[in-house]
């Protein structure tokens, strides 16, 4: 595994997703229809988890970083997808930060 300074921005798109996450699981709890962003908060706190994570583990040069990448592309891109059905703005920035992680795991994961 790359050192964590060669990893830089990638951890950088993992923070920043797992922010946008956070942020987006929260405001979607004060939407009028909740129940209806159910699928969004579920994914937007799985995804912040996993980018925390693969963060720490990649800022660390953990040697199973490398694994978590994988897991962190697919609920990245499944994050996004759901995010990109809402036309809240959290929602859209939601989406918009996890494909930008999406993309920058998988050029440390082809690596």
């Amino acid at each position: 595994m790359h050192n964590s300074q060669n990893n830089r921005a990638v951890i950088d798109a993992l923070i920043n997703c797992y922010l946008s996450c956070e942020h987006c699981a929260s405001a979607c709890l004060e939407e009028d229809n909740v129940k209806m962003m159910a699928a969004c908060i579920k994914l937007d706190r799985d995804c912040a988890d996993i980018c925390k994570l693969t963060a720490t583990f990649l800022a660390r040069g953990s040697e199973h970083g490398k694994h978590l990448l994988q897991e962190c592309i697919e609920l990245c891109q499944k994050c996004g997808d759901e995010c990109a059905k809402h036309e809240a703005d959290h929602c859209k920035q939601c989406a918009e930060a996890c494909y930008r992680c999406v993309e920058a795991c998988r050029s440390l994961a082809t690596a």
